[in-house]
């Protein structure tokens, strides 16, 4: 690909200029054959391999250091606590004296299908392990190390029906998880309920101990603490974490974000008053989305997204692909670095059905591995440069590439992990075991495995190449806790929702859009339109690698075409706020609207005057549109709605400048198109033809109309749409494709004219359309949701009132793909013409087959409900998918 000449023009030199002599050089990856075919053979084969690194760290740990609780890979001797300096929290917060590293890895025999490995495993925790221990551990690492893999351990065992089922166990395990349950609880016992950062196994929590934590210490025990109530029985554990979760969120700034260290005595934040995806946070979001899928508490899922709006609207960079720390009550950038344990949040972006933002997520890290082979510690963004070159085999960038190779099932994570196990094995593995880097510059090796490599990275890399996996054919709802653990509950131990709850929240609205690869669209290929391209076709792929200033490697030259194109960036918003008025005028904002102006409704709530209520919009991850997520001071729940009954309200956006020809059109209407003739002949195919099967004959799309111009489903109708009552004849022009300038030398008869959405107004399309003949036009989107073309007061007075016996509609891009699919076939293979109908209705929800909400209010409000055409609200071309407009 070339760069643009639209990029900075000093962008070249700085990035030589930066360029520090400690990045690898492009040879560092020369070891692997970089866009080689991924057989399964050769897939089981690397997977093999990892198996074998995997043994030998663990078999190296129980040779060398059980039970203590950690290897020392280089002096092959084992590691525990500090006793000698109880200060020395980087040891002692992990190592508590009770075989951190076996416990941690008890599922990894699970992965790995190794029954017999895993019976051995917890005879061994059973018969070593005992948390009667003189030592003050992190109740946050304890509890993900700990507890997260005696639960886990305990579902395997005692589960019949799998193959590690142990006849013999008698719930051991889980017995010993909840003595450390029951250990871990003093740390609770504050005003707010957040725990206390450490506590000491055999006395409590000591005097002066601190009481400062962080936001991921306090809000990510849930996993474990939830599941060990459900398993005993004993709901304290549950409820500890739960008050220390919300605690924590009730605390949130007024734009949606919490800080990274809070006084847990008072709730205050503590300095700087930051917010971040990465150390210090992290795992807050990933609980808050995984306990709600394995439990069903819906309260989670309304801090996952809410949190996750606040995210991408604040912390995201500019340019969409990477995310900053930012101050929590004004957004403003504070700092430019990122670290290693944020490359976990691209995993947790697949999971929460966002794959497009968490491609580019990690293509950014992919970078710095690529770089450095291995990912630095802290990295900063304006500098290029790291500021820590450690890598302690951290697992978060591996754990990426797994969730968003099983959404993509694109090879080219399978590359990324293959060059994770080549830099693993090269720069990691020694004689006892495998070393963490305290700098990727010299390949300075540490005296250290930590647990999290075993339990974590290796398995995740496991995973990735072993497609034949129990557990990706596991469609329950288990869920890998933030130290890989494996944690589900049966159904008998979730909690039913409850009555209330369910009437409040009909329908949940869990969107989930299926990955489609980037297309590269060919004239002259195959009737499918083009070949699927994969993360190295897209536009972007030399971006990521200019933005943290990495050099072109010899892989990257080859991919290069004279014909390429590099994307500068330009993403959309998350998330946009609106104050409302009834025609367009701003409004101060009523910070508390009467009952005259909103009421409850059984589902969600009524609307009767707009005017300065505030309205909080969030991006859909299907695609489709936009939701309101807080009307006014009342959050809006997922399987709410909000129904709009302001008689004064037009369906215009507003703060557009319109000129409409009814207050009373509809945004959206149904259009019908067909092939007029096709040869009888080609129903049959044969040699040379294509078969009627692999053709679009018809199909009905819903259409946005314009807010000017004529009204497609105006009465009496106009030609648009209706020509002699079988429709008019749709025609594109491949010298016009945009229809921005005149049609020269073509008259048509009253057709309506197809073209891309680009380059000029869709004013203009519709006049050069006009003047050609034309009864309107249809524009090809290239966007999902739906626009509603308007223009301004003065550009239609200029145009003229010819303007209303024509019109435009737009088609989202999957309709429009239809469209130019069917197009494509009758012009290629003369199968006839193709015509457009728009169909009698003019409700959208009627061709889709929706039906009326059913609510139980009395009153006028309750019939226009139940009764009237549904539709929905357009704020700023925009369509809101869980509002309706009832007047």
């Amino acid at each position: 690909m070339r760069l643009p000449t639209l990029w900075p023009t000093g962008l070249l030199a700085l990035l030589i200029a930066g360029l520090d002599s400690h990045w690898l050089s492009s040879g560092s990856a020369r070891g692997l054959t970089e866009g080689a075919q991924w057989t399964s053979g050769r897939k089981s084969a690397v997977r093999d391999q990892v198996r074998a690194l995997w043994h030998h760290g663990f078999d190296s740990y129980m040779r060398f250091a059980f039970p203590l609780d950690e290897l020392a890979p280089l002096s092959c001797t084992g590691r525990g606590p500090n006793w000698h300096n109880p200060a020395d929290y980087a040891a002692n917060d992990v190592a508590g004296n009770f075989s951190v590293t076996l416990v941690d890895a008890l599922d990894s025999f699970v992965v790995m299908n190794d029954p017999p490995g895993f019976e051995e495993a917890v005879r061994k925790v059973i018969r070593w392990v005992s948390f009667d221990v003189n030592t003050k551990p992190q109740v946050f690492e304890t509890t993900i190390r700990i507890l997260g893999g005696l639960l886990s351990g305990h579902i395997y065992a005692n589960k019949t029906g799998q193959p590690f089922y142990l006849p013999w166990y008698r719930g051991e395990l889980l017995d010993m998880a909840h003595d450390l349950g029951l250990r871990l609880l003093p740390a609770f016992s504050t005003p707010t309920g957040m725990p206390y950062a450490r506590i000491n196994l055999r006395h409590g929590v000591p005097k002066g101990e601190s009481i400062d934590s962080c936001t991921a210490g306090v809000g990510s025990l849930i996993l474990e603490f939830g599941t060990l109530s459900r398993l005993t029985g004993d709901d304290r554990f549950e409820k500890a974490a739960y008050k220390a979760f919300f605690a924590l969120w009730n605390r949130r700034s007024d734009i949606g974000l919490v800080g990274n260290t809070v006084n847990i005595f008072n709730g205050h934040w503590l300095h700087p008053e930051v917010n971040g995806i990465g150390a210090g946070i992290d795992s807050f979001y990933e609980y808050a989305l995984k306990w709600y899928i394995m439990s069903g508490e819906v309260e989670f899922l309304d801090v996952w997204q809410e949190s996750y709006a606040s995210v991408m609207r604040y912390s995201r960079s500019p340019d969409g692909y990477w995310y900053r720390s930012v101050n929590i009550f004004t957004g403003d950038a504070q700092y430019s670095t990122v670290d290693s344990l944020s490359a976990f949040w691209p995993g947790l972006q697949v999971l929460g059905g966002d794959i497009e933002n968490a491609i580019k997520a990690h293509l950014v890290y992919w970078n710095l591995w690529r770089g450095f082979a291995g990912l630095p510690e802290v990295w900063d963004m304006n500098f290029r440069t790291a500021t820590a070159f450690q890598y302690p085999l951290r697992p978060e960038f591996v754990e990426s590439t797994w969730y968003l190779y099983r959404a993509t099932r694109d090879p080219f994570y399978l590359d990324v992990g293959a060059r994770i196990l080549h830099d693993i094995t090269r720069r990691s593995k020694v004689d006892c075991g495998f070393a963490g880097i305290q700098d990727l510059r010299i390949n300075l090796q540490d005296d250290r495995m930590e647990s999290f490599a075993l339990s974590e990275t290796l398995k995740y890399l496991y995973l990735l190449f072993d497609e034949d996996n129990p557990l990706h054919a596991d469609d329950s709802q288990w869920v890998f806790t933030t130290e890989g653990h494996i944690l589900t509950l049966e159904p008998h131990l979730i909690k039913p929702i409850s009555s209330a709850r369910k009437k409040l929240r009909r329908v949940e609205n869990n969107q989930c859009p299926a990955y489609q690869s980037p297309m590269l669209a060919w004239d002259d290929w195959d009737s499918d339109g083009g070949l699927r391209g994969g993360i190295q076709d897209r536009a972007d792929i030399d971006y990521t690698r200019e933005l943290v200033g990495r050099a072109v490697s010899e892989f990257d030259q080859k991919l290069w075409t004279p014909d390429g194109w590099c994307l500068i960036p330009k993403h959309e918003l998350y998330t946009y706020d609106f104050v409302l008025s009834q025609d367009g005028r701003g409004v101060p904002e009523d910070l508390h609207p009467s009952s005259d102006k909103m009421e409850t409704h059984p589902d969600g709530y009524i609307v009767h005057n707009v005017t300065g209520i505030r309205v909080h919009i969030v991006s859909r991850l299907d695609g489709k549109g936009y939701d309101i997520t807080k009307l006014g001071p009342y959050a809006v729940k997922t399987g709410q709605k909000i129904y709009f009954n302001d008689s004064t309200l037009a369906t215009a956006p507003v703060g557009a400048k319109v000129q409409t020809t009814s207050s009373k059109r509809a945004p959206e209407i149904g259009l019908r198109l067909y092939l007029d003739y096709v040869d009888p002949m080609l129903q049959h195919g044969g040699p040379g033809n294509p078969r009627m099967q692999d053709v679009i004959t018809e199909t009905s799309v819903v259409a946005a109309t314009a807010l000017f111009a004529g009204d497609p489903a105006a009465d009496p109708p106009l030609r648009f749409g209706h020509g002699h009552g079988d429709g008019v004849r749709v025609v594109r022009f491949p010298d016009n494709p945009l229809g921005c300038s005149e049609y020269s030398e073509v008259l048509v008869d009253d057709e309506a004219i197809v073209v891309d959405r680009g380059e000029c107004t869709f004013l203009e399309k519709l006049i050069f359309a006009q003047r050609a003949g034309a009864s309107g036009v249809v524009v090809l989107s290239n966007e999902e949701h739906h626009v509603n073309p308007s223009a301004e007061r003065g550009e239609l007075e200029a145009a003229g009132p010819q303007l209303n016996d024509v019109a435009v509609v737009v088609l989202r891009k999957s309709d429009a793909d239809q469209v130019a699919q069917m197009l494509d076939a009758a012009e290629r293979l003369g199968l006839g013409t193709v015509k457009l109908v728009v169909e009698p209705s003019g409700s959208p929800a009627e061709h889709r087959g929706e039906k009326n909400e059913q609510t139980q209010e009395e009153g006028q409000s309750k019939k226009q409900i139940e009764e009237g055409p549904i539709r929905v609200l357009y704020l700023n071309n925009h369509p809101l998918l869980n509002t309706r407009l009832i007047v």
